[in-house]
């Protein structure tokens, strides 16, 4: 039997394994059948002694010694390749025992893998990586990784004495090698050795890992992704109208590690720790969303996330991917929303990462000018490369669908789209047409976009991009990058440096002010605060401001209004909602101790206010991104530092008046045009007293009048507070002559009753008189009501042919001649309001009737003279002289009185 086995020895093919140079080991490893039985071949580096153990007879029979580096062989009667385990002792005489790992088949389909090599195989995370499964009803772990030049990569890892020699992975077409090891478990750690073309071996941690040891540690962690019970079924089913363009979005940016520190000496808190602290707090101030810089695995703290190592892992900091999945679990039974940043414009040189991983610039560039940032020291990825474009656009998937992300903010995009971002002339090579537009960025971000949102419609896609690149969030269809919002860099930087100054000064820098209102429509824009701008020796935004500290926090609550009511999603970084005095240092935790004071506890309840005021009015959030939603009042106060504009929806009455004062000048009795005549309330006042403000306002409604003003034919004159934002609602007014009117005949009824009883106060019995002065009062006031005289005049101004007119005139007589006087008001109404001009007469019929029945009451068709309040207390003569009516009008008269006697 030796000597057949020995007949079947591949001695060039032995050697590689044995030189760990074998890039198919199992083609030699593992069982197969032959002539003459099973053979099974096994390397076991060091072992002085194997057998094979058959699992149905139990039967345990001594492998051949092929090679003393510990190559063993045997051949087992029979045809059928049996179920069975390896045994081996090792030079210290320890026995180890496991499944043979070059026993089972690979796992991938010919069409992943072409899916792969063309870069659309957007479940690839499925395979790629370490993922514990069960192989002919074996537990273990199939490991893959894409290194297609590598002369050899072997799985190493606590299981196997970190001996690259042990389970040597197999290569397929594709580039990828894979092997499948029975017995390793979820928590086990591990890394990818590699051995280049030129001899160099080292070691890797998998790209597509899903956990990572703690930093310093680097190696990857098998975990299971498959046990965890979601609860955000309610969350995950409203959220694309919650998070719709058409919905309020205020974003709280967070540092986990920052945010808040334990008191017990540790680091971190954990994910579950930190999720119901956060969440409360968020609810509590009204936020719609988180956004979480980056959680994604990373070495150094500094960094803060933003040079990855682990594209598919939770950092190690705050806990599993468990315990990541429960933190975001936790804000969407909170109805908040969770935004990732997300890394694809750059990675870190570290050996142990994606950085020359198969001894080539896999991941990256080979020629620096390409794939290198100067900038920062990172290595750039190679866009034009389909498995490196898979790579990202699979992980952007994989953390909407494995975690739930609600949206993924991409940063450094500017960096991706051009070639000289952060160079100088000589340190970046053009396009092919001569240009420095990256175009395989483009197409990647492009290709990117179009499959997430075809996977997650109702999940946001947000950019950071700090140029003026067209259409970043315009249709793909469009020549778009399919972004839903980018960042309004711009306006950050105009509107800080604005705020910088001192009051007194601000008129010069006007334009920064009302600059982003010149390109508000150019993108859909999210106005950012974020961390960038509290860094770096740039201050907090509270040591932004000018002035005492008094000041300071007026300034404050001016800015966050003022982003408030400026078209746009908003953004703000953590700790600045109470005024946060120190720079920011990922370090250590924010002031909270800040919240004993009264002044920051008031400027926390205040953005808690400010949301509140937010999220309840449609205008400052529904039309964002169209120009209906916003109008000028006047944007060109720079002497005062004013801005008065109003934000809308397309109904008229959630209209808002903004009026943001940016001097620390109070204004009495300050005229404002507005758009309508109507009634206007103070809704909103940032330097309220509750705030810690003056407490100067306008408690008591504003009624508009007909002063011009602002190119406004209506006016308001208002009180301004001092570096404030006010916000004034507006409502409808009650027809206006109407109203008066009604308001006249009221008292004339009155007078008219107190005369007739003799006293004041309602008469003790109901004369004859009394009836009839009620029922003529209430005649009256129904004709008042239905006819002004500016009603008169605008039917006069469309007065028709002299036939349109006899036929009204006509309509007027047989309503006389038949019907009630009820009937008859009906049908002058109708006519005047069509416009026919007989209904004049008709209507000074009705006037006169009035002044008859109510001899208190002038009439309302011209101005009163003294020959006609001379001759009211006489007796009203019915004729042409004394009427000034015609024909028509006498005889609407006479139908008047006929149906009051």
């Amino acid at each position: 039997m030796e000597e057949k086995l020995y007949d079947y020895m591949d001695w060039a093919e032995i050697e590689a394994v044995v030189y760990s140079e074998e890039n198919h080991p199992r083609d030699i490893l593992g069982p197969r059948v032959t002539e003459d039985g099973i053979l099974i071949q096994a390397f076991f580096p060091g072992a002085t002694r194997a057998a094979v153990h058959t699992i149905r007879d139990g039967k345990q029979t001594e492998m051949v010694c092929e090679d003393e580096a510990g190559f063993f062989a045997v051949l087992l009667p029979g045809k059928k390749i049996p179920s069975y385990t390896l045994i081996y002792w090792d030079g210290d005489g320890n026995q180890m025992e496991h499944y043979d790992a070059y026993a089972y088949p690979m796992q991938f389909t010919e069409q992943e893998q072409k899916q792969f090599e063309n870069g659309i195989c957007y479940s690839i995370y499925e395979k790629l990586g370490a993922h514990p499964v069960k192989i002919d009803g074996i537990s273990g772990v199939y490991f893959a990784v894409w290194a297609p030049n590598a002369i050899r990569v072997s799985v190493v890892g606590n299981f196997n004495n970190w001996d690259g020699r042990a389970y040597q992975m197999n290569l397929l077409e594709s580039g990828i090698y894979e092997l499948f090891i029975p017995g390793v478990r979820a928590g086990d750690i591990y890394k990818y050795e590699i051995k280049a073309k030129g001899g160099l071996t080292y070691l890797k941690s998998d790209p597509y890992a899903n956990a990572a040891q703690l930093r310093p540690n680097n190696a990857s962690v098998v975990v299971d992704l498959g046990k965890y019970a979601w609860q955000d079924e309610n969350w995950m089913k409203k959220r694309g109208v919650t998070q719709g363009d058409k919905a309020p979005i205020s974003v709280y940016e967070v540092h986990l590690g920052s945010w808040k520190k334990p008191d017990d000496g540790r680091e971190f808190y954990n994910y579950r720790e930190i999720a119901p602290m956060l969440a409360s707090y968020v609810k509590e101030l009204g936020y719609t969303h988180v956004e979480l810089m980056p959680v994604m695995e990373h070495p150094l703290d500094e960094s803060w996330g933003y040079q990855v190592t682990g594209y598919y892992a939770p950092t190690a900091r705050y806990g599993t991917p468990d315990d990541f999945r429960y933190f975001m679990d936790t804000m969407h039974q909170n109805d908040i929303g969770v935004i990732l940043d997300w890394v694809p414009a750059h990675f870190p040189r570290d050996t142990f990462g994606l950085s020359a991983f198969d001894g080539t610039c896999l991941y990256e560039h080979f020629d620096p000018r390409q794939g290198s940032h100067p900038h920062w020291g990172t290595l750039i990825y190679n866009y034009g490369r389909p498995e490196v474009k898979n790579f990202l656009i699979a992980n952007a998937l994989f953390w909407a669908k494995e975690y739930h992300a609600d949206g993924i903010r991409m940063d450094a995009v500017a960096s991706m789209l051009y070639l000289d971002y952060g160079k100088q002339d000589g340190e970046w090579v053009a396009n092919i047409y001569g240009g420095n537009e990256n175009l395989e960025a483009i197409e990647f971000l492009k290709h990117l976009n179009s499959i997430f949102k075809k996977e997650f419609p109702d999940a946001l896609l947000i950019a950071e991009e700090s140029t003026a690149w067209p259409k970043v969030t315009g249709e793909l269809d469009d020549e778009g990058l399919g972004f839903d919002y980018k960042w309004n860099m711009g306006w950050m930087n105009d509107f800080t440096e604005y705020m910088k100054n001192d009051p007194v000064y601000r008129g010069a820098h006007h334009d920064q002010l009302t600059f982003s209102m010149v390109y508000a429509y150019s993108e859909k824009f999210m106005l950012s605060l974020s961390h960038d701008e509290v860094v770096h020796l740039k201050g907090s935004m509270y040591t932004k401001m000018p002035g005492t500290p008094e000041q300071k926090m007026a300034n404050l609550r001016l800015a966050y209004a003022y982003q408030m009511v400026h078209p746009g999603k908003k953004l703000l970084f953590m700790g600045q909602e109470f005024g946060q005095e120190k720079e920011w240092n990922e370090k250590q935790s924010l002031s909270w101790e800040l919240l004993e004071d009264k002044e920051h506890l008031q400027l926390k309840n205040y953005m808690a206010a400010l949301h509140a005021f937010y999220k309840a009015n449609p205008a400052l959030y529904q039309l964002d991104e169209k120009p209906e939603g916003f109008e000028w009042i006047n944007g060109m106060e720079w002497e005062k530092n004013l801005l008065i504009f109003l934000r809308r929806t397309r109904k008229k009455e959630d209209t808002l008046l903004v009026v943001c004062n940016f001097s620390n000048v109070e204004y009495d009795d300050f005229r404002i045009g507005v758009p309508y005549p109507g009634k206007y309330k103070e809704m909103f006042n940032s330097d309220a007293e509750a705030y810690g403000g003056t407490g100067v306002g306008n408690p008591r409604v504003k009624m508009s009048k007909k002063t011009e003003c602002d190119e406004r034919k209506n006016s308001i004159t208002v009180k301004l507070a001092p570096l404030s934002v006010q916000v004034f609602s507006y409502t409808k007014p009650e027809t206006g002559a109407a109203s008066n009117k009604s308001a006249k005949a009221k008292t004339a009824a009155k007078a008219a009753a107190e005369k007739k009883t003799g006293k004041k106060g309602k008469p003790a019995g109901k004369t004859e008189e009394a009836v009839k002065a009620k029922k003529t009062t209430k005649t009256a006031q129904k004709a008042e009501k239905k006819v002004s005289e500016k009603t008169v005049k605008t039917a006069e101004k469309k007065q028709g042919t002299t036939t349109a007119t006899e036929k009204v005139e006509k309509a007027v007589k047989q309503a006389i001649d038949s019907k009630p006087v009820k009937t008859v008001e009906q049908t002058v109404d109708k006519l005047v309001k069509a416009g026919k001009s007989a209904a004049t007469e008709a209507a000074k019929a009705v006037e006169k009737y009035r002044a008859a029945a109510d001899p208190e009451k002038k009439p309302a068709t011209k101005p009163e003279t003294k020959s006609e309040a001379k001759s009211e207390a006489k007796p009203e003569t019915k004729t042409k002289k004394s009427t000034g009516m015609s024909e028509l009008g006498e005889e609407l008269q006479r139908k008047f009185e006929t149906e009051e006697r």
